[in-house]
């Protein structure tokens, strides 16, 4: 069944191979420049159903199939970011079951017409979520938040925001989600990679939210977040080994291309080992996480795995890309090659959704070695 499932998305994988070699292949290098990508892709995704995915349609193994494709036709992981922020931003909102919230938020970003991001990291609560300062107190019919939030994907282009806010004493018991619109000040950050990705960082000053944009219950938000880190860690890993598996195979196109010393790169038998323990490490790492991916949409708990499914991506993922950029030598250190893309975009994804070293702290936590 997981096979049928994975492989036999011809349909969706077409439709979604052909977007990305014609929506946005030809403008990559254009939006790393600009810094952001167009609200216009966000309307002609929008339009082919594909921001609905796993939402209004489809479920978390569409949402894999899509990325595979989008990165392995030349996409990457910063568009995936900025194009598919709904992806963190609105999941609490869908599920919270709140129609007014669904309509103002959830299906404008689903239509394209609205764009959405999360902030939950702090300047002094990475990922510790529970540690978070940014405080919203109740006046009437009104939330006042003050703090800030850092590290926002989005937050530049975004309408709304869904915010993590401490509403009640300290701790992850204290934790409440607020969808906020407006009244906040935003400060773009500059990055190593994912460059057509903004980020922000936003700052909340006395800014009144009405208390109608209340995600789920006040003092819930922490499970509500936890529950959704699943999926956005599944995600990074899945961009992990898709941009793994594209640095490899631009990298045996090179190899079969380049010639040194009167032969073909791929000639040498020390360049076919590297190939292959390549494609050893990410085929490793893709069939595990698809796995982990299609126990969950079946509703297993598997917090564990979903650690290693990420950090067996991330590992792959580091090592294949700096060899990408080795084998092709000079070329791969030039801004023209695709390869030093990837090698940028690549070290976000240790960190972002929850470092790599806090991967291993929960899953030798859930396997009883704490």
């Amino acid at each position: 069944m997981i096979t049928r499932d994975l492989f036999e998305r011809k349909e969706l994988r077409q439709l979604v191979a052909d977007f990305t070699r014609k929506e946005i292949v030809p403008h990559l290098d254009q939006w790393e420049r600009d810094g952001e990508v167009p609200r216009e892709l966000h309307e002609k995704a929008a339009a082919l159903d594909l921001l609905g995915i796993g939402f209004e349609h489809g479920d978390l193994l569409d949402s894999v199939a899509m990325t595979e494709e989008i990165i392995q036709n030349g996409g990457s992981s910063g568009v995936i970011s900025a194009l598919f922020t709904l992806g963190i931003a609105i999941p609490h909102i869908w599920q919270s079951g709140n129609t007014d919230l669904i309509e103002r938020f959830a299906k404008p970003a689903i239509r394209g017409e609205k764009i959405g991001s999360l902030a939950v990291t702090e300047p002094g609560a990475g990922s510790d979520v529970a540690a978070i300062r940014t405080r919203a107190v109740r006046d009437g019919d009104h939330y006042v938040v003050s703090g800030e939030k850092t590290f926002i994907t989005s937050g530049c282009r975004a309408d709304f925001v869904t915010t993590a806010v401490r509403t009640g004493g300290e701790g992850y018991q204290g934790i409440s989600l607020l969808v906020i619109e407006d009244g906040f000040t935003r400060r773009k950050l500059d990055k190593m990679g994912w460059h057509c990705s903004d980020t922000a960082e936003l700052h909340f000053d006395d800014v009144r939210v009405p208390v109608a944009n209340l995600v789920g219950e006040e003092n819930q938000g922490f499970p509500q977040i936890m529950r959704q880190f699943q999926v956005e860690r599944v995600t990074m890993a899945v961009e992990a080994y898709a941009t793994a598996q594209r640095a490899l195979d631009l990298t045996v196109e090179w190899t079969r291309n380049r010639e040194t010393f009167g032969k073909p790169l791929i000639k040498n038998q020390v360049i076919r080992h590297k190939l292959a323990a390549m494609a050893q490490q990410i085929d490793l790492a893709r069939t595990y996480t698809r796995e982990v991916a299609a126990r969950i949409e079946r509703g297993e708990d598997c917090v564990t795995e979903v650690c290693f499914a990420k950090n067996a991506a991330v590992d792959a993922c580091g090592a294949v890309v700096d060899e990408a950029v080795q084998l092709h030598g000079g070329m791969g250190y030039m801004r023209e090659s695709e390869v030093e893309r990837h090698y940028r975009d690549a070290r976000i994804l240790g960190i972002g959704g929850g470092a790599s070293e806090v991967m291993t702290e929960l899953a030798a936590r859930r396997l009883g070695f704490a």
